[in-house]
């Protein structure tokens, strides 16, 4: 189950990592502020999860990968896959991270529990228009899927659903 509804931040193990849910949800928070309708951990399709994604009446994609603390930032070789699949790219901290340990060209988010502030704006690659619209219904199945099971988590999961 855990693959199709996916929630805040989870380590390797699968448990949830109290500083990546805090900064996953200032990002999710700020996101709104925005103008995005947002979602945590959102599966792309390519057996792969960002950690914060959003959504904007425009159809602007914004993805926000989280790391709550260097050793995250340098262990992490995926994140360079996320880039063709937004409009926006950010790296989002808690306060205190040393910045100048991220790639420079990517966005910068500073977040807590709260909400978050963009330090540094991200790269605006355009999505080619069938990513888009496949992005955009992915989100929009996810969302529903996951609205649905909270309303009631007595739905049966389906294990070969791909959003």
């Amino acid at each position: 189950m855990a693959e199709l509804l996916p929630f805040p931040a989870q380590d390797a193990d699968g448990e949830l990592s109290r500083d990546g849910a805090i900064i996953a949800r200032g990002v999710a928070r700020l996101f709104q502020n925005l103008g995005f309708s947002a979602l945590v951990e959102f599966p792309l399709g390519i057996g792969r999860r960002v950690d914060v994604a959003g959504l904007r009446r425009d159809g602007t994609v914004a993805v926000a990968e989280v790391k709550s603390c260097l050793a995250d930032f340098r262990a992490d070789k995926k994140w360079h896959e996320y880039l063709a699949f937004c409009d926006v790219f950010y790296f989002a901290v808690p306060e205190g991270f040393p910045k100048d340990a991220l790639p420079p060209d990517a966005g910068l988010i500073v977040a807590d529990q709260f909400g978050g502030s963009i330090v540094r704006p991200g790269p605006r690659p355009k999505l080619p228009a069938a990513r888009r619209k496949a992005l955009t219904l992915r989100f929009a199945r996810c969302a529903a899927y996951r609205l649905s099971f909270a309303n009631d988590p007595g739905l049966p999961v389906v294990q070969d659903l791909d959003f």
